[in-house]
């Protein structure tokens, strides 16, 4: 199985050398490494000066400089049709360090025939679980990270997991060819989170199928870019903004009917999530994303500089 290891940018070179170097050490050949850089030319020339243009096993990495800054499904986009020949898709965040043998439990549960798309585990540095996958509440328009806080070493059953996701973490997902025709691309107007989740909701409502190989390693460094990762107190104002705006952009478009309910609960837990931790400034940037979300916008906010 050929796999295309696609990878999203922006200005971020030191996260992505790191990667890769862990890349080097997969114990599956099979692949390619394509990254679409979003930062721009001056973030791509620095990129393609701290990158080789192969690995040592010889697998290519290419380097894609993106027109403007796409966000992260549209990074993604670029990478699936830059690899028009590939079997799967392995999309990987740039602050993340897969395990060697990582790939090789992906594919191997990709090949067993019965899921379109796979998950692992990922993992943060203290040796606890960021995710098995994820479960959609679209009542509440919440996501929740299955397994979070669990000691990586504890046994999983895949079977298990796999009854309970019903979404892939967009930091370490593999989709099989038969995904992508069947689907169609991420969706662009989302711009940056709930991207994935969207996508595999989509794919389930056609029949598509989600599998778990908790083999498949992946070290997370959680929010480097965004600044995601940060205090809840100092948070920035665009992972708050747009983690709340599409929330209920998720819910508008796989779920309308429970919209109006929806966003009632999504007002109150962003509340209870910002309020009682009086982080006052980060609570406004939340409710400017969900008054957003409530009256359907999308795309890159008109406030951010590209």
């Amino acid at each position: 199985m050929r796999v295309a290891i696609s990878i999203v940018g922006f200005k971020n070179s030191d996260d992505i050398v790191k990667c890769l170097s862990a890349l080097d050490k997969c114990d599956y050949r099979d692949f390619q490494v394509i990254i679409c850089e979003n930062g721009g030319l001056e973030a791509y020339d620095q990129l393609i000066a701290s990158l080789p243009s192969s690995l040592e096993g010889g697998q290519d990495v290419r380097v894609i400089a993106a027109p403007s800054n796409l966000g992260y499904a549209g990074g993604v986009n670029v990478c699936l049709r830059e690899t028009p020949d590939a079997d799967a898709w392995w999309i990987l965040n740039p602050d993340t360090q897969p395990h060697p043998g990582a790939l090789s439990a992906l594919v191997a549960r990709l090949s067993m025939g019965d899921c379109d798309a796979v998950g692992g585990t990922t993992h943060f540095e203290d040796g606890t679980v960021e995710a098995f996958g994820g479960r959609w509440r679209p009542w509440l328009a919440r996501a929740e990270s299955i397994g979070n806080g669990a000691p990586v070493e504890r046994p999983v059953s895949s079977g298990a997991i796999e009854l309970k996701i019903s979404y892939i973490s967009g930091a370490s997902m593999l989709v099989g060819r038969g995904f992508v025709e069947a689907v169609g691309p991420m969706n662009e107007s989302y711009f940056l989170y709930c991207e994935e989740v969207e996508w595999c909701l989509r794919g389930a409502q056609i029949g598509m199928r989600l599998g778990f190989a908790p083999g498949g390693l992946v070290l997370h460094h959680q929010g480097t870019t965004t600044g995601s990762g940060l205090d809840i107190r100092t948070r920035p104002r665009l992972p708050v903004f747009l983690d709340e705006r599409n929330k209920l952009l998720v819910t508008r478009d796989c779920y309308p009917a429970r919209l109006p309910i929806a966003a009632i609960a999504a007002m109150a837990l962003l509340f209870l999530r910002f309020g009682r931790r009086r982080a006052w400034r980060q609570l406004g940037y939340g409710l400017e994303g969900w008054f957003a979300g409530l009256l359907g916008r999308r795309g890159r906010p008109s406030w951010l500089q590209a």
